[in-house]
């Protein structure tokens, strides 16, 4: 069978550094002085087994929130000695300056820092400490780096961090990257505009790899001290100066140029075909270039009735864009996202970001993602489009990269929002058959974390709905009790958004359906019991019996399905008001009343609460009930139930003079002999046990005369199922005792006897295809 798309495993590195990182005290470390996390005396670590620690830590503190990060996780590595660092990658807020500081004494190769935004200009002088050996550097994005926070020297004091928090921060003047003679790849994106960028980097003789996006630059003509070596150069989102065009062309080196910008409507200059044209005939080297978001002549682009005929190619003396006809090669990559250049037919370049078609889409997407969540954000928005609208062609790429920016930019709320919402399109029924479970598992892993991270009502809704796509529960199962608590508390407020209201408490009720007892009782204990009543409650008060209100008794149904302790919260919540109240208010409601009574059935079932049911008014509408032609005969058969359970207990517990206990029991008979044997059901039963329990007893015939029929019913119209359920549970030999009992009526053993050959003939005939599949619209477990 071939694999599914997304099923590559997880290799047997990333497994055991996760295991290692989930339990730091069984494997690697022990608990020192004053709690402190220490390495153990023996452990030896590489550089390869050091780097993935970190760099995985990193990725599971930020996208997984059972992971519980460690304060002192930094300082199992402050010692070369017998932990060795050299690629380190660090991102958010997450990171401080004591972190840094606590792996200085290693000799750093890479070392990237990524929107860490809490590093003030302490790190700068542990950045020192690397200078001998750093090769890549990237400080993208980490705002206040060089900035001292409320006059804190510039020194490393692993204890002063916090003191200086609310104080105001001043410019660090005294850094500069004098003696990183090895550094050759340095990313400075979002540079502080109060920082002179030529006057920083004048040490740096031998870059080959220059990000300067966002970068405020008095100048550019300093550029071109790194004229014989520099290979890439990173300008987004810097104005396109004369001064800027002439250096560039000087640059003669360069592999890849990215003068992008964020957007058309920033754009104060112009891309002329001049400007292209210099920069394709001078940068002879270049493979790859971004000129998106730039607002192009019409003087660029070959006339339409002029254009090569013939297929869409990427051969240069073809292309649709005058300026690259002179190219001596394809490009391998061509930003042209946000411009018009990217609808013409032949553009010479392997890879092309636009928003012309889906390719060009997905390639924006994966080429903006880590440093322009801006610009991923809309093309993201452009994939929402093309799954809703049309059809997604690369629909395990598309997947990959949504997932990879929800992961990246968890704190991003526009690309929460996007991503959401395409994954919703992406994980449909038109999809489903070509994802891998764990595929379909990380799309669930960061809808939760979206969930988690945004309260907001356009991230919840689109979340809850991808969560719809799901089989419940079966998929969930893995994050059974952290998506049950997500939804519980957006069920919280007393006022929440309808539409998000009535999906969260679908789901509720689906993940307590066909579900262990264990769950339900874990799920119990969170608070689903009295988060569906205070909805319940919510909805009474507004005189609205809608969804909401009809999914919360359902799910209470489903949740006290053999859970004694669930029952007991039930009535410790004032359950049974809510539901005379309910009967009360809106006494049409056929499938409340079905919901209610099948609640109250699980209830009946566990002995020591019944007392808390034979009250004079509980009985009163329970008797009531049944001559209900609600639902067919759901709710009679419902009430009839719990009062066979309640009948079971015998006629010592009855203490009340109203209504007599004869009479609820002629009733009984009567409302049973009523129902047609042949009703199709909208129940399902996982267990026999609470209704095989009333068959060998003589107390209460009526009881027994209930779960015969009940068991009569479902094997006679849903032998596939039910009649291997009886057999497995011991339900023939009961039912032998029930024809054994004098006290058992004629009709009730008569009854027996059919349910008995029923399954002897099922046994005969397993392939019994006569009766259609049940419907399981109401639940019992």
């Amino acid at each position: 069978m071939a694999a599914k798309a997304g099923d590559n495993p997880d290799s047997l590195m990333n497994l055991a550094t996760v295991f290692c990182l989930r339990n730091l005290r069984k494997t690697m470390c022990y608990q020192g002085v004053r709690n402190k996390l220490c390495l153990r005396s023996d452990i030896f670590l590489p550089s390869e087994i050091c780097d993935k620690l970190v760099n995985i830590y990193m990725e599971l503190v930020l996208t997984d929130s059972t992971f519980e990060p460690e304060e002192s996780f930094f300082q199992l590595f402050s010692d070369p000695r017998s932990t060795r660092l050299t690629r380190v990658q660090l991102r958010e807020d997450f990171v401080r300056d004591r972190d840094l500081e606590a792996i200085r004494k290693q000799d750093l190769i890479e070392l990237h820092l990524t929107y860490c935004n809490s590093l003030s200009s302490r790190s700068l002088k542990t950045l020192t400490c690397f200078r001998e050996t750093l090769v890549s550097l990237c400080l993208f994005g980490c705002s206040h780096i060089f900035y001292r926070k409320g006059g804190a020297p510039l020194a490393c004091n692993e204890d002063s961090e916090d003191e200086y928090e609310e104080s105001p921060a001043s410019l660090e003047t005294d850094f500069n990257f004098q003696g990183f003679n090895r550094l050759r790849l340095l990313n400075l994106g979002g540079l502080a505009d109060e920082v002179d960028a030529e006057t920083l980097l004048k040490p740096l003789k031998s870059l080959t790899s220059l990000d300067l996006s966002n970068v405020q630059l008095l100048g550019t003509a300093f550029l071109t001290q790194w004229k014989d070596r520099l290979a890439s150069l990173v300008l987004y989102n810097v104005d396109l100066s004369d001064e800027l065009v002439s250096t560039l062309v000087e640059l003669v080196n360069l592999r890849h140029l990215d003068i992008s910008r964020e957007s058309r409507r920033t754009s104060k200059s112009k891309m002329t075909k001049k400007i292209l044209t210099a920069i394709v005939q001078r940068l002879v080297n270049l493979v790859s270039l971004d000129v998106s978001g730039h607002i192009m002549l019409d003087n660029c682009t070959v006339p339409h009735f002029e254009e090569a005929m013939g297929r869409p190619s990427i051969e240069p003396c073809k292309s649709s864009i005058y300026p690259f006809q002179e190219l001596k090669r394809p490009l391998q990559f061509l930003g042209l996202y946000d411009t018009t250049l990217c609808n013409v037919t032949h553009i010479p370049a392997y890879k092309v970001t636009g928003s012309k078609n889906e390719d060009q889409v997905l390639n924006a997407i994966e080429a903006y993602t880590e440093f322009r969540p801006e610009l991923a954000h809309r093309a993201i928005n452009q994939l929402f489009d093309i799954a809703r609208i049309q059809h997604c062609s690369h629909l395990l790429r598309a997947l990959q990269l949504v997932i990879a920016a929800l992961k990246c930019h968890k704190f991003d709320k526009s690309i929460q929002v996007t991503g959401s919402a395409a994954l919703f399109y992406l994980t449909n029924t038109e999809y489903r058959s070509d994802q891998s479970v764990r595929l379909r598992r990380e799309v669930i892993q960061v809808v939760l974390n979206g969930m988690e991270q945004y309260q907001e009502v356009t991230v919840q809704r689109n979340c809850c709905l991808t969560l719809c796509n799901f089989s419940i529960p079966e998929e969930l199962e893995f994050q059974y009790s952290r998506v049950n608590q997500l939804l519980l508390k957006i069920l919280e407020p007393a006022r929440q958004d309808e539409s998000i209201q009535r999906i969260a408490v679908h789901l509720c009720n689906a993940l307590v359906c066909q579900v262990d007892n264990h769950h339900k009782e874990a799920v119990g204990k969170m608070g689903f019991v009295k988060t569906m009543l205070n909805l319940i409650q919510k909805k009474l008060q507004d005189g609205m019996c809608d969804q909401v209100m009809e999914f919360s008794w359902s799910a209470l149904w489903n949740i006290t399905d053999e859970t004694p302790d669930n029952c007991q919260m039930f009535l410790n919540c004032r359950g049974m008001s809510l539901f005379l109240d309910c009967l009360k208010e809106f006494p049409d409601k056929q499938e409340l009343h079905r919901n209610m009574l099948g609640l109250l059935g699980n209830v009946a079932e566990v002995k020591a609460l019944r007392p808390q049911l034979l009250t004079p008014q509980f009985i009163t509408v329970f008797s009531y009930l049944l001559d209900s032609k609600a639902d067919g005969i759901e709710v009679s058969y419902n009430a009839c139930g719990v009062l066979s359970h309640i009948m079971f207990d015998g006629p010592d517990v009855w203490s009340m003079e109203e209504p007599r206990r004869d009479t609820v029991m002629e009733k009984m008979w009567e409302a049973i002999q009523s129902w047609d044997v042949s009703s199709r059901r909208n129940i399902n039963y996982r267990s026999f046990e609470p209704i095989l329990r009333l068959l060998p007893q003589s107390i209460s015939p009526v009881s027994q005369h209930w779960a015969t029929w009940a068991l009569f019913n479902l094997v006679s119209v849903y032998p596939n199922k039910y009649c291997p359920l009886l057999i497995k549970e011991g339900g023939i030999r009961l039912l032998e005792k029930v024809l054994e009992l004098d006290s058992s009526q004629p009709e009730t053993k008569d009854m027996a006897q059919k349910v008995m050959e029923h399954c002897d003939n099922f046994k005969d005939d397993p392939m019994d295809t006569d009766h259609a599949q049940e419907v399981n619209h109401g639940q019992r477990g």
